[in-house]
């Protein structure tokens, strides 16, 4: 990982634990915006590195959290699907190294997309571990439809933030 992604990493982990964690709306809405590194690190970021980078990041977020090592098992479970993921909407292309998965590169289409389904895998794993059971599958549902939403909004909003800074 670059100088650029450890301070994001370090950032975002920050932002999770002190501002994001204190967000709990109606029980329903939780934002998770720590998965933002694992959406826009490069294309050719080898495997074995956004795989022990997710299980750091999320790592970091439980021993924070004082979580059990669900953060951890959901961000690798998000970086694990990642490639297939891209492959998915972008068929088998070899991306240059400046090519970022970001709205800037691939498009606000392409981006939703991609994030929609991350978020949403990272989600239903968080919160399925969290719960535990599937005695209330509704209230789970809920849980994972608003708080990915919420974290779908969140992460196109930074996208636009950092597309601002990274023009001028």
């Amino acid at each position: 990982m670059s100088s650029n992604n450890i301070f994001k990493f370090i950032v975002l982990v920050l932002l999770q634990v002190l501002v994001f964690n204190s967000i709990n709306i109606n029980g329903y809405i939780d934002p998770y915006i720590y998965i933002y590194i694992v959406l826009v690190l490069p294309f050719n970021t080898k495997p074995w590195v956004l795989l022990f980078s997710s299980f750091l990041l999320g790592m970091s977020v439980d021993i924070f959290s004082n979580t059990t090592g669900i953060h951890a098992a959901a961000t690798t479970f998000a970086a694990f699907i990642r490639p297939s993921v891209i492959r998915l909407f972008t068929g088998k292309q070899n991306f240059d190294t400046n090519i970022y998965p970001s709205i800037r590169d691939m498009g606000l289409g392409w981006f939703y997309k991609y994030a929609l389904l991350i978020i949403l895998a990272h989600q239903t794993v968080l919160f399925t571990l969290e719960t535990f059971k599937f005695t209330d599958i509704l209230r789970l549902v809920y849980r994972i439809s608003f708080s990915s939403g919420i974290t779908l909004a969140i992460v196109i909003l930074m996208q636009y933030l950092f597309l601002k800074r990274q023009n001028k």
